[in-house]
């Protein structure tokens, strides 16, 4: 037990320590990391053991006020996020299989991700590692139409088919394109105690012509530690954190602390650094976790009773999980005629 708590401190120390050089937004995130990992890390699906089915919804920057820029444009959309994935232990392939469908919104830009994943696991130590291979699916959409995009207006377009404002290189009109790239990622957990991951998003680097556009590689570390408080075995302290970064050019970290009694129910914070401090709570009824949170606004966009400025992000989480026994047949009855005698 005692080299359990070493490496989980170690790791998530380690991963602190990297959140320091963070300074920068990614456009799409979770304050609820920790219960949606495989989103992150594809070395996760089956990590649990049971049949698990995860639902999240996220509406980032709520009152930010996007309005058309002239007469004939429509109002843009601040991020809004729909999650579902699906995944479960599958023992004859010694790990698991998971999928993930992630819908995202904002400003003009749509788009639908489709994650799936193998999972291998191996017992080492008093926990597991699990190494993955994913395949990813995006389906991108871009109004074009809604984009001012010549440096020489300075004026306010009579209209979005002003012929002043042609970017040569966005069509006018609702452009969409399909890629596929691959993921992996390492995932280590022991149980009830700790986890540590690192993944590696968009192997590929996938480019589309059609939108003139390239995936990011990303990489992302998680690390996660569970202790028992010693005056009081009900309470459990969960301190985690997540670092990410896209081509190693932007930087973003979250360091949470969660405290749950009985498994049951469970409250904690999260700071996002130069982003928001996120505060979380939640309760477990028997094979349902719901959970839900809020970010308050700490960037330049944020200001608190200030119109057209956010005020705050919600998120909402809900996952069912249950295991299929199957009973073990009862050992057949060999009867020889030779003794029966």
């Amino acid at each position: 037990m005692r080299s359990a708590t070493k490496i989980g401190l170690t790791a998530l120390i380690l991963i602190v320590g990297l959140s320091g050089v963070c300074s920068a937004q990614q456009e799409a995130q979770f304050s609820q990391y920790m219960f949606n990992r495989m989103y992150y890390n594809p070395a996760y699906a089956g990590s649990s053991g049971s049949i698990c089915a995860t639902a999240m919804y996220r509406n980032q920057w709520m009152g930010l006020r996007l309005d058309a820029p002239a007469p004939g444009y429509k109002s843009g959309s601040a991020p809004v996020n729909y999650l579902f994935s699906f995944d479960l232990p599958v023992k004859f392939l010694h790990g698991g299989l998971g999928a993930t469908v992630v819908s995202d919104q904002i400003g003009y830009h749509k788009s639908i991700n489709v994650n799936v994943d193998y999972a291998f696991r191996i017992y080492w130590g008093p926990g597991n590692l699990a190494a993955a291979a994913e395949v990813n699916m995006y389906n991108n959409t871009l109004d074009g139409s809604q984009l001012i995009g010549s440096s020489a207006q300075t004026g306010i377009p009579s209209s979005p088919t002003d012929p002043s404002i042609t970017d040569p290189l966005i069509t006018a009109s609702e452009e969409s394109d399909f890629l596929i790239d691959m993921s992996t990622g390492l995932y280590y957990q022991i149980p009830g105690s700790m986890y540590v991951g690192v993944s590696v998003k968009n192997l590929l680097a996938s480019k589309s012509d059609v939108l003139n556009y390239q995936n990011a590689r990303s990489v992302y570390m998680m690390g996660g530690y569970e202790y028992t408080l010693p005056f009081n075995p009900s309470f459990r302290l969960k301190p985690s954190a997540l670092v990410k970064t896209a081509d190693f050019s932007v930087f973003q970290a979250d360091v949470s602390c969660l405290l749950s009694y009985q498994n049951a129910v469970w409250g904690g914070a999260s700071y996002r650094v130069n982003d928001a401090f996120a505060f979380m709570g939640g309760i477990n009824w028997k094979k349902l976790q719901f959970g839900v949170a809020y970010d308050l606004t700490t960037s330049r966009i944020g200001g608190a009773f200030k119109r057209g400025r956010s005020q705050g992000t919600v998120e909402l989480y809900l996952k069912y999980c249950f295991k299929v026994i199957i009973p073990q047949k009862a050992p057949s009855i060999y009867r020889n005629t030779r003794y029966l005698l």
